[in-house]
């Protein structure tokens, strides 16, 4: 009997000669307007040579992330989103209608922070030249196992960004979804099995997602079939540094109310956290036709997950779900962990999800 299947959310931390700055640096502060600032600098000022360089650089960050998942037992695995500043910000740098340069300061996710953000001025629309279906290739040679690509959702991208030129969030949403839907055609054309969009903002707006989110989500994904494994992720809220304490999450009781539209969706996987604040479990009985991508390791816990915690959650699940459609992952990206720590807790969770399928074969 096969094992469970694993894999990751998306980024990995960057190592010290790939000089990106990000929202996960401590010097620039989680989330900051500086790492924004800071890479449209470093974009302005460099070279043909220099790109030169870095695209070299970012190929061998991005092996040795493929090979960590690899050697983890990891089944279906990321870029690590190591050429990027931040999850979302990468691709809007290639939309024309949103201004890098001059930030408006905004708060953001219930009052957690206020940072300076990018604006939306006119229309937004594709100006490239961004080739992601040419950067999934490029990753997928480096591995022997499948790389999921990951994009930003509509829902998402507006909510590290200040609008000053729709008057109707949903309509903006709508032109996002057509630019998404674009590049996710692009992926398929060239093979990725696994797209990924993230949309942690459904989790802080439920109502929102449920009116027009979800739909638009599915327009994210129009013209795709079953050759692609369609997944979405909805965690609930990422911390500014590693092991904080008590910082503002979104309420875990709304994927109860967001199950019934997922499973209606064309969405084939839903990734949720569990690890971080465990879910009632009966959540994952509303999922019949959809997968879940069930976070069993905390992202922002320096704190290593043993085999057999992972291992004791997951029969809990299994209770409740098929084991045909859970998939073990952590409970988001990955960039805030040391690497020895981000490899015991993903060898931990690959051990575990060979052990439990062990079990079930036993009892068969």
């Amino acid at each position: 009997m096969a094992p469970l299947q694993t894999t990751v959310i998306g980024s990995f931390p960057k190592p010290q000669y790939l000089n990106i700055p990000d929202w996960f640096k401590e010097d620039l502060g989680a989330n900051s307007d500086k790492a924004t600032k800071a890479y449209s600098k470093l974009v302005a000022s460099q070279t043909a040579e220099d790109k030169a360089r870095f695209e070299t650089d970012v190929m061998r960050a991005t092996q040795e992330v493929v090979d960590v998942q690899s050697e983890c037992g990891v089944s279906v695995v990321t870029d690590g989103e190591v050429r990027r500043e931040n999850y979302i910000h990468y691709l809007c740098r290639f939309i024309d209608g949103i201004d890098f340069e001059d930030l408006t300061m905004t708060t953001l996710r219930n009052g957690a922070y206020s940072t300076a953000l990018p604006t939306i001025r006119k229309k937004v629309s594709w100006r490239g030249p961004l080739d992601v279906a040419g950067e999934w290739q490029k990753a997928q040679e480096l591995s022997s196992v499948p790389i999921k690509y990951t994009l930003p959702g509509p829902m998402t991208i507006i909510g590290t960004m200040s609008n000053a030129y729709y008057e109707n969030e949903k309509d903006l949403a709508s032109d996002l979804a057509d630019i998404i839907n674009v590049h996710v055609c692009a992926l398929v054309k060239a093979g990725c099995k696994f797209i990924q969009i993230d949309e942690p903002v459904f989790a802080r707006k439920p109502e929102q997602a449920l009116d027009w989110g979800i739909k638009l989500l599915d327009r994210c994904f129009e013209g795709v079939g079953a050759e692609c494994q369609k997944s979405v992720h909805i965690c609930c809220g990422y911390p500014v540094y590693l092991d904080q304490e008590g910082y503002l999450k979104a309420d875990p009781s709304t994927y109860f109310r967001l199950a019934p539209a997922i499973e209606a969706s064309c969405i084939d996987a839903v990734s949720i956290e569990d690890a971080h604040c465990n879910n009632d479990l009966s959540l994952l009985s509303h999922f019949k036709n959809t997968k879940v991508i069930f976070g069993v390791v905390q992202s922002a816990r320096s704190r290593v997950e043993t085999q057999e915690e992972i291992e004791e959650r997951v029969q809990e699940a299994l209770q409740h779900i098929d084991a045909e459609n859970l998939i073990l992952a952590p409970d988001c990206g990955l960039a805030f962990l040391p690497m020895p720590v981000l490899k015991q807790k993903l060898m931990n969770m690959c051990a575990a999800a060979k052990a439990c399928s062990c079990k079930r074969a036993r009892t068969m």
